[in-house]
């Protein structure tokens, strides 16, 4: 009986396992048919989906499933599935402590976070599923996590922690005689070497990469995505070894390439051969690269082409085309946001177009500034990710010293090339002030010269008015005088008509020397011919900004202001202050009429500009140019200034400044307040 029951447990047990087998076994298949990119979207995911439902979340092995159907969706782009299923599976996995599917879970974060490149959160699921790797000894993973932190650093320009990543993926794959990992991460070392301008040990790593590359089957070596032959041109290019470049990029196209590594193979040939100056068939390559790229999609890629085939043209002297090819760079580079090439295209713009070469230099300034301040926040993220955790592993000893040896020299380098480029822009800053300050004095002589240059004109006009005046009353006058009394005693006799008509000729003479006497009188009238001067140049100013901005005016001249006894030097800074006043109505406060009165008040000269513009908050208001530079003349003069603004209102500025007299004394109070 006791072995009946033996064998009945025996069988039931072989049974489960059979069904567990079975049920394993299934999840396993639909998963791995889901990959098979000859069956269609739909269908695929339906596969998932009865892998996902077959899924026993109460089985210790099963966080593992899940981790492997969420990235098979991946794969296929479906999101929200691929969220859900993730999610599930790093819960179920911290849950069972499963240590591998914790950090595939991670993995899968952070494979998708590159995808959209949200960098510092890929970093920081990559450095989550390191740990877990590392902690059970799963090395091949923790290297390949490794290989994926250190692309990350390389991206934000922080070359060192990305080779020391590498490193450490290095000695791991070695130790795991993985070739294919190996070739892969000395020749991201020699990109790494490369960007820095190491070009002697990126030539060193690519050679390295080589050596292993040449292990590989030739299965493994058609899956390759990079081209380390190329790769090794490029550095040799940089080193003006042009023979040496072009024999591996010939090399590189002899091969069975994928459409976008013919292109750029076909695009760095042709450059090589530009640079050889041997321009038979450059330019066809050049087009040909671009029409692949296009072809394909390949933004980065026809990014590139037009860099070249503006290099081409600038070569060619074509100077349109050469700025053409490189304007439509700059607009894909910014828009794709690569950096690097928009960058480049700001420098050759700089060059090629003389006419704009400050401006598209001062951007190329401001957006690298901007560009290391951004890969700063970035770095300063991943330290922070790499702090946070409770495990540190060692550097070797002699990666500790190379760091701190190339930070003290950066931190150096760094300090002294901020303090020259801290000098330079001072030195340029007091150079423009002091061509500026130049420029105003020699603005000011030029309008005193003007106002004397007036004064006089004007002050000769009167003496002609006054000369002609006294011939007039005088001279005409009183001869017409005399002739008139001469006629009127004559003993003329006659018919009482011509008597008549005789006696109205003498009236109409008498009336002709009251019209030139008054004549004369205005003539002689000088209504203070000093003043003249300064207020028909303001009222000249008022009546031209007003055209200009469309607003009608109003202008009084308090007759207490002598202007005589103004200086010149003080008139000219007058007339720039409402000047800009003016100017500053025109641009911003769309006003329709302005009032200009001058008067005096104690001891200063008091001068009122009001518009009924739209204003703006005063005490808020970021204030502009035109405002300050009102107000440092305003303090050359040793005046003051007070500014009045409502919205949809208008502006008041109300000006007090010392009146001066032609001595530099103030006057005496001159009215009654």
């Amino acid at each position: 009986m006791k072995s009946l029951k033996e064998h009945f447990f025996f069988i039931l047990l072989l049974y489960i396992n059979f069904c567990y087998g079975y049920q394993n076994d299934s999840i396993d298949i639909w998963i791995k048919q889901s990959r098979n990119k000859k069956i269609n979207d739909f269908n695929r995911k339906k596969l998932l989906q009865k892998a996902y439902n077959q899924i026993n979340i109460d089985k210790k092995e099963f966080p593992l499933k899940l981790s492997s159907i969420a990235y098979e969706y991946y794969n296929l782009k479906d999101t929200a599935s691929f969220f859900k299923i993730n999610k599930q599976a790093l819960k179920l996995a911290q849950k069972n402590n499963h240590t591998y599917a914790i950090g595939d879970a991670h993995w899968n974060y952070a494979t998708y976070f590159v995808r959209l490149d949200i960098y510092d959160k890929a970093y920081f699921h990559f450095n989550k599923a390191y740990l877990a790797f590392i902690r059970k000894k799963f090395k091949n993973e923790a290297a390949q996590v490794l290989l994926g932190m250190s692309h990350i650093k390389g991206n934000y320009r922080d070359y060192l922690g990305s080779e020391i990543l590498d490193i450490k993926a290095v000695k791991i794959f070695k130790e795991l005689k993985n070739y294919n990992k190996i070739c892969s991460v000395y020749n991201h070392l020699g990109l790494l070497q490369y960007d820095i301008k190491e070009y002697d040990k990126a030539i060193f790593y690519y050679k390295k990469s080589i050596n292993y590359y040449n292990k590989l089957s030739l299965k493994i070596r058609k899956k390759k995505k990079f081209s380390i032959f190329n790769n090794l041109a490029n550095a040799l290019l940089k080193k003006k070894k042009y023979g040496k470049a072009l024999n591996f990029y010939n090399q590189e196209l002899d091969k069975t390439l994928n459409l976008k590594q013919y292109a750029r193979i076909l695009d760095n040939r042709a450059y090589c051969k530009l640079l050889m100056k041997d321009t038979l068939g450059v330019k066809d390559n050049f087009y040909k690269a671009l029409n692949i790229r296009d072809s394909i999609n390949d933004k980065t890629g026809i990014l590139m082409s037009k860099i070249r085939l503006s290099q081409y043209y600038s070569y060619a002297k074509d100077t349109f085309r050469a700025i053409k090819y490189i304007q439509e760079a700059k607009i894909l580079g910014k828009r794709i946001k690569n950096g690097r090439d928009y960058l480049a295209s700001l420098k050759q713009l700089s060059n090629l177009d003389v006419k704009n070469s400050k401006k598209y230099l001062d951007r190329y300034i401001e957006f690298n500034d901007s560009l290391i301040s951004a890969e700063r926040r970035i770095q300063n993220k991943f330290t922070r990710i790499e702090f946070e955790t409770d495990e540190y592993i060692e550097e070797t000893e002699r990666l500790s010293q190379q760091r701190i040896w190339i930070i003290v020299t950066s931190i150096a380098g760094v300090f002294i090339l901020s303090l020259l480029y801290f000098l330079r822009v001072q030195k340029v800053q007091n150079e423009k002030l002091s061509i500026e300050a130049e420029h105003q004095k020699a603005n000011e002589e030029v309008y005193v010269l003007t106002l004397q240059q007036q004064a006089k004109l004007e002050e000769e006009r009167i003496k002609e008015r006054n000369r002609i005046s006294e011939e007039l009353h005088d001279g005409i006058l009183g001869k017409l005088f005399g002739t008139r009394f001469g006629l009127g005693f004559l003993p003329i006799k006659g018919e009482e008509q011509t008597l008549e008509k005789h006696q109205s000729l003498l009236n109409e003479l008498q009336d002709i020397e009251k019209e030139i006497r008054d004549v004369s009188h205005k003539l002689s009238d000088n209504f203070s011919n000093s003043n003249i001067n300064f207020t028909s140049i303001i009222k000249q100013l008022l009546e031209d900004k007003g055209v200009i901005g469309n607003f009608t005016h109003n202008i009084t001249f308090s007759p207490d202001i002598v202007w005589k006894d103004i200086n010149e030097i003080t008139k000219a800074n007058i007339y720039r202050i409402i000047q800009e006043a003016l100017q500053n109505i025109i641009k911003h406060a769309k006003a329709k009429k302005v009032i200009l009165d001058f008067s005096l008040k104690n001891q200063d000269l008091v001068i009122k500009i009001k518009d009924n513009g739209v204003g703006f908050n005063s005490k808020k208001g970021k204030k502009g140019i035109g405002l300050k530079n009102i107000k440092t003349r305003i303090e050359k003069l040793k005046g003051s200034i007070e500014i009045k603004s409502e919205i949809n209102v208008g502006t008041t500025l109300l000006i007090n400044t010392p009146y001066i007299q032609k001595d530099g004394k103030k006057t005496i109070n001159r009215v009654n307040n």
